[in-house]
């Protein structure tokens, strides 16, 4: 058994260091108490490489722009560095952190979706292409993840993807609304967004009736 010379306690198993003050212990090792986590230190080293890569191109793309002055897009008006460290960034602190266990699939979906837009939205101002993303590329996005936060819904034995499917309706609708009242004309993807809303809706309720009234009274406390 291996003991402390600082501490001077007995310490079982195949330590190096004493759990105390984490000095080396003397001694013969024993048989290891508890299986080595093997997996979780092979997920631990895929992780800390891929965070190794992505900073690795954060900080190359930042040095070969603002230092060596090279851009492989020239009519781009602003630093193409922070266009790429913003996306390396958000795909790094935001939705590596949605794909945990125990979080649900229509969970992970929405927020990864909504994130990515988000950063869609603001590359597509700089780059001068926002209203390509804003009427086709937007509305499209929310519909698939419309139709897949359906069939996630008709699946889900818990209920947990009801709420998501709910929100997400809401988004399809919102945007024609918004178009109605400031008087302008809609894009024909935000009409085909609203009735692909509307029908799932319906869908929904044809389905899953008890639960979406229940969800709905759930969130609004009626």
């Amino acid at each position: 058994m291996k003991n402390c010379p600082y501490c001077k306690i007995e310490v079982g198993g195949n330590l190096k260091k004493c759990p105390l003050c984490q000095s080396k212990l003397n001694g013969e090792a024993e048989q290891a108490y508890f299986p080595q986590q093997t997996t979780l230190k092979i997920q631990s080293f895929f992780y800390k490489l891929q965070l190794f890569i992505v900073w690795t191109l954060v900080i190359a793309s930042l040095g070969i722009d603002f230092l060596f002055h090279i851009t492989p897009f020239p009519t781009l008006q602003i630093h193409w560095s922070l266009i790429v460290a913003m996306w390396l960034i958000v795909f790094e602190f935001g939705i590596m952190r949605l794909f945990k266990k125990g979080i649900s699939s229509s969970r992970v979906l929405t927020l990864f979706v909504f994130i990515v837009l988000i950063m869609l939205m603001v590359t597509a101002y700089y780059i001068h292409c926002f209203r390509l993303v804003t009427d086709w590329v937007t509305p499209i996005v929310v519909m698939g993840t419309l139709i897949a936060n359906f069939v996630l819904a008709m699946l889900d034995k818990k209920g947990n993807a009801m709420v998501y499917l709910l929100t997400n309706l809401v988004v399809g609708i919102l945007p024609y609304v918004v178009f109605y009242f400031s008087e302008r004309d809609c894009p024909v993807t935000w009409i085909v967004c609203l009735l692909v809303s509307v029908i799932l809706f319906v869908g929904a309720i044809i389905f899953k009736g008890r639960e979406v009234v229940g969800e709905i009274q759930r969130r609004l406390n009626v």
